[in-house]
Parts: structure tokens; sequence; C-alpha cells
């Protein structure tokens, strides 16, 4: 994926979510910003997210992020790196110490614009995140990161109450409970 790719991806990302259709426009223009996947641009900048679910789909893995300390979906940044696919999937294994991660879909599967609060010298931004649906063997042994506090897979019935009113999550949770994708 390079950034004619992402922007084609982009373009083309349907969504019955009006949250997502809010700000799709904007993640489409920031794709020809030349600093878009450096942390450089002070204003925000792009970032690639795992979905991780088991085979069954009755769990997600969450992380307890160590410095937003909520439990989110495992992702970062990219660091320059403009395939946002390569972005989770590298985030999703080093956060997790995973290596059954399988790809389910090329396609995006979701995508948020989230602000992140001040922080020493780095100044409040957004990060547009692209996600992707990512599934995983549950019964294999989790490594927790520095990045995080705890690491855990939750079932989707537990997810609400664990992340409270956390949209973007809900978000994905409803699209992997209606989901028709089946492996």
């Amino acid at each position: 994926m390079n950034r004619k790719h992402l922007k084609f991806l982009l373009e083309n990302y349907r969504t019955p979510f009006d949250d997502e259709k809010s700000f799709l426009n904007d993640f489409i223009g920031l794709v020809d910003d030349p600093l878009a996947f450096s942390r450089e641009r002070d204003q925000g900048h792009f970032t690639g997210s795992a979905w991780i679910v088991n085979k069954d789909r009755t769990h997600a893995l969450l992380t307890l992020h160590r410095k937003l300390d909520k439990w989110l979906q495992l992702g970062g940044h990219s660091d320059s790196n403009e395939n946002l696919l390569e972005v989770a999937l590298n985030e999703a294994r080093e956060e997790s110490g995973l290596t059954s991660l399988r790809l389910v879909d090329r396609s995006i599967f979701d995508i948020d614009r989230h602000m992140i609060p001040e922080r020493g010298d780095v100044p409040q931004h957004f990060h547009y995140d692209v996600r992707f649906l990512i599934e995983a063997e549950i019964n294999e042994p989790l490594t927790i990161s520095s990045e995080s506090k705890d690491l855990a897979w939750i079932n989707f019935e537990y997810i609400e109450e664990l992340v409270g009113a956390n949209s973007s999550i809900l978000r994905m949770l409803e699209k992997t409970s209606k989901s028709e994708i089946t492996i």
C-alpha cells in the first residue's frame, strides 16, 4: 500500500456510520499532505491500527494503553511508513507478541479521528487512525509491551462495560458482530 492506494481505498470507503462519514473527507485530504505520515505534522497525522478478533468472533484483543489509561485496539504511529496495513500488522505483533496474526481483508475496516491530549512538548493533535480487521489464535500466549499496562482478550459481551462511551471501539464491535465475514 502506498499513498495512491490509500487514497483509492478511502475514496471508495463506504460506511453506514455518521461519525465516520463526517471525517472521511478529512482523511482523503490528508493523504496529499507531505507530512501526513509523520509525527512532525503537529495538527495531526495518520496512524494504523488492528482490530484483532478470534476466529469464532466472540472476543477482541484490547490493550490498556499506558499513556492514555484507556482500553483500546492495538496500533500506533506510522513514523513515515505510508503502508498503514503494514503499520497495523507490525504494531499488533510488537504490542501483543502474537505470531498467529492473519489479515481478514485488505480493505479498510474502520477509520477514526480522535484527539490526543498534550503531553510534555508534544501539543494536542489528531490521530487519523486507519484500522484493519485481523484474526489471531485466542490461546496463543500474549506479551505485554512497554506501551501497555495490560493486554487481554475481552468477550464481546463485556467490551462496552470496559470501554464505556468510546464510540469508536463500540462501532468496531458492532461492525464485527454484524459482519458476514467467515473464515
